[in-house]
């Protein structure tokens, strides 16, 4: 049996005035996804327990089938698996941001100008964490590795946890003042994040990417506190022979990683709407084609435009999504002559309004080669999914039924 995630990260919307009071997936045209939806099981899932912040940690552990109140210890050690960071049990990791602040971090009037610094490339970002290697020899059992982009980790050793932190995109344009460390080790997160302003505000890469009209990288922002977690391999879990994840992001790369399946790399994805959408698509049934049974294919996009306000090109990510992964992947699955699954889904909202992730329930649409559904004329969007009355709450039960044996295919399907 073949099964299929399709994970629009941060698709899910408001309102936009701009669009007409519609949100992206009602201003966007999307053919194949509303196949999905009238001819699947369709409805809301809650892909982020009460309680728990609305990251993509948690909410993507959730669909990949993890309970995140049984499984969740944080964000940064995922992406840690992910850059094959090796960690002992008592290790504590933080996701480095290279951010873009107005002035030094202890001013009172500074503003969280970029979260990701122009979505600063690797090669450069790579420079910036050199130059802030002396900076660790001044802290003991410390170490800072290069991610991508502007997405790093640093690591403590042997060292506690508690430290009370705010994810960067979550703050864009507001003073940070309020939302600096606190809680254990705040003094030294703080030391390191003044520090990394003074040695990056000039440094030679920053002062090109300004003369270039492009936003520098002049500080590090810490957050996402976390060790490292223990998840049951995804195929023992789930019965799954092979399994792999397709995405840009270390995060989610982490996450299969961690669950034990293959990392597939894709040339020319990116983790934002200039992606090559199409490659992950074909990535995708070239892997099915090779003998993998399971593929969560993660895109993006969508939610890099929610955190920038870039409405239309929300929608427009939208419409690749449908056209050049769902479509031949959907394709793919029909005439691959076994029985199959394909879960459509975004992981949480991530909303133009509030230019940020919220915990609000997500629409869904499961459709599977032994079971024929007539929903109606309904498309894939918020408001046709919340009209089916159907919650599924934890969105971790949905793998189950995704991936359990299939009975034989219908005719139609």
């Amino acid at each position: 049996m073949k099964s299929v995630v399709i994970l629009c990260d941060g698709a899910a919307d408001r309102p936009i005035p701009e669009l007409g009071n519609r949100t992206a997936f009602e201003a966007a045209d999307h053919p194949t996804l509303d196949h999905i939806a009238r001819h699947g099981v369709f409805g809301l899932t809650r892909t982020v327990p009460h309680g728990m912040p609305p990251g993509s940690d948690t909410a993507n552990l959730s669909v990949f089938g993890y309970d995140p109140t049984v499984y969740y210890t944080g964000r940064s050690p995922l992406e840690a698996a992910s850059i094959g960071i090796p960690l002992e049990l008592d290790d504590v990791t933080y996701r480095c941001n290279l951010v873009m602040l107005s002035s030094n971090p202890t001013d009172p009037e500074a503003i969280m100008a970029d979260y990701s610094s122009g979505e600063i490339t690797t090669v450069e970002a790579a420079q910036l964490v050199e130059a802030l290697q002396p900076l660790m020899k001044e802290y003991t059992d410390t170490e800072l590795h290069t991610g991508v982009s502007y997405r790093h980790c640093l690591v403590l050793r042997h060292a506690d946890t508690g430290a009370e932190l705010t994810p960067p995109h979550d703050i864009s344009g507001r003073k940070i003042v309020p939302y600096l460390p606190k809680g254990i080790h705040a003094d030294m997160l703080l030391d390191m994040m003044e520090k990394s302003y003074s040695l990056l505000k000039n440094h030679p890469v920053n002062l090109d990417r300004t003369a270039r009209g492009l936003n520098p990288a002049n500080c590090m922002w810490l957050w996402g506190e976390g060790r490292k977690p223990d998840l049951t391999p995804f195929c023992e879990k789930y019965g799954v022979a092979k399994s792999a994840v397709i995405s840009a992001v270390d995060l989610i790369q982490g996450i299969g990683l961690c669950a034990g399946m293959e990392r597939l790399q894709v040339e020319g994805i990116t983790g934002n709407y200039h992606t090559d959408f199409s490659a992950k698509g074909r990535a995708a049934i070239e892997a099915m084609k090779n003998g993998c049974d399971f593929v969560y294919i993660h895109v993006e996009a969508p939610d890099e435009c929610g955190h920038h306000g870039e409405i239309h090109e929300k929608a427009w990510s939208i419409e690749q999504i449908d056209k050049q992964i769902a479509a031949p992947v959907l394709d793919y699955l029909k005439n691959c002559g076994q029985p199959w699954s394909l879960l459509l889904t975004p992981d949480h909202p991530t909303p133009i309004e509030v230019l940020t992730h919220t915990p609000d329930p997500v629409p869904f649409a499961l459709l599977r080669s032994d079971t024929f559904i007539d929903n109606g004329p309904v498309r894939f969007t918020e408001a046709h999914a919340a009209a089916t009355d159907l919650l599924v709450d934890p969105a971790c039960m949905l793998m189950a039924d995704l991936v359990r044996p299939s009975a034989p295919m219908t005719e139609k399907e």
